[in-house]
């Protein structure tokens, strides 16, 4: 029983530093499974690529067997207005992490995607967006640190860390994206922390620049694509893909594929670290015409397998009737989840 309550505690206690510093050895972005069910978050190119106004939502519950697991809540508004020759977006974010939330990091950002033709079969979109990012601190009974530790005891010194001056920071962040697409395929490159901000507590920290590559193409089963069948069911299509993600030294590769067979979606993903296998990721879906619901779970294979319970996360689409005006225009085809 007592090591199992110092195994706690050391785990409260550890997640206190790491609070305290700031992340000082370099923040890692939250990451979410379902990378096109947030695509303003993938990649803010993806404003107006539906052409029709788009809600997006998700929610990430990381680590669920912590006391209090990681939680990420985020929330898309997006859509191709013809007058900007381009797309407009909004995106809005929490997240929290350690017992009771003690840090929170909430953002919001505006974006613009300016679409063009390349050739007669190629579209492009280049965006920016500007964000404005909130980091709070929690400084409550909750809040423990390695000094707190007795070897027999347990959590049973008082705090002496005094808090900072203070306990919430704001700053102005900015992203930037390219999205090359055709019927057939897509690619982009997005880049976020274009001005690396400080977000610690105590001293200068920076955010370490994030760069994500993720490419994927649409292979129709039956020439017909598309076509319903005599049971209702789509023409099946089978959507292999590559997200690749760099921040502050830490490389990931996410290597999936979907079945997406209208209106049924499934879906597998292997995410590997530099060194080290980190997850499987398996997703389900349903989709219509202005819909679509997502579930996604992934399988910890990595050395933390026993200590964290995966993650759970679940999507949200939807999509408003297109303007008379855009209907001209065509809609990026990239996978739903």
């Amino acid at each position: 029983m007592l090591k199992k309550h110092l195994k706690k505690g050391l785990k409260g206690a550890l997640l206190g530093a790491l609070l305290l510093t700031a992340a000082t050895a370099g923040a890692q972005d939250v990451g979410f499974s379902q990378f096109y069910a947030n695509p303003l978050y993938l990649n803010p190119a993806f404003a107006g690529s539906k052409v029709a106004p788009r809600i997006s939502l998700s929610y990430r519950a990381q680590w669920p067997s912590l006391v209090s697991p990681y939680t990420t809540v985020s929330a898309s508004y997006d859509q191709y207005i013809e007058a900007l020759h381009g797309g407009v977006g909004a995106i809005v974010m929490t997240d929290r992490v350690g017992d009771h939330g003690a840090l929170s990091t909430n953002m919001l950002g505006i974006i613009y995607a300016f679409h063009f033709q390349l050739t007669r079969d190629i579209r492009m979109s280049a965006a920016l967006q500007a964000s404005i990012v909130n980091n709070a601190l929690n400084w409550s009974d909750y809040l423990r640190f390695p000094e707190q530790i007795d070897p027999e005891l347990g959590f049973s010194y008082p705090r002496t860390v005094a808090p900072p001056d203070n306990l919430s920071r704001w700053s102005a962040d900015f992203f930037t994206g390219v999205l090359v697409s055709s019927d057939k395929w897509y690619a982009g490159l997005s880049a976020a922390h274009l001005t690396q901000p400080n977000q610690a507590f105590y001293s200068e920290d920076r955010v370490p620049m994030k760069f994500t590559v993720h490419a994927g193409g649409l292979i129709n089963v039956a020439e017909e694509a598309r076509r319903q069948s005599s049971i209702g069911l789509g023409t099946p299509v089978i959507s292999p893909n590559l997200v690749y993600q760099y921040q502050g030294g830490i490389h990931y590769f996410n290597y999936g594929v979907y079945l997406d067979w209208m209106p049924f979606l499934v879906g597998v993903w292997f995410r590997h670290g530099q060194k080290n296998a980190d997850a499987f990721i398996f997703q389900v879906g349903v989709q219509q015409d202005y819909f679509k619901v997502g579930y996604s779970y992934d399988v910890t294979v990595s050395q933390l397998a026993n200590q964290t319970a995966g993650a759970h996360e679940l999507t949200f689409g939807l999509l408003l009737p297109v303007p008379e005006r855009a209907k001209k225009v065509k809609a990026i085809r990239c996978p739903s989840f």
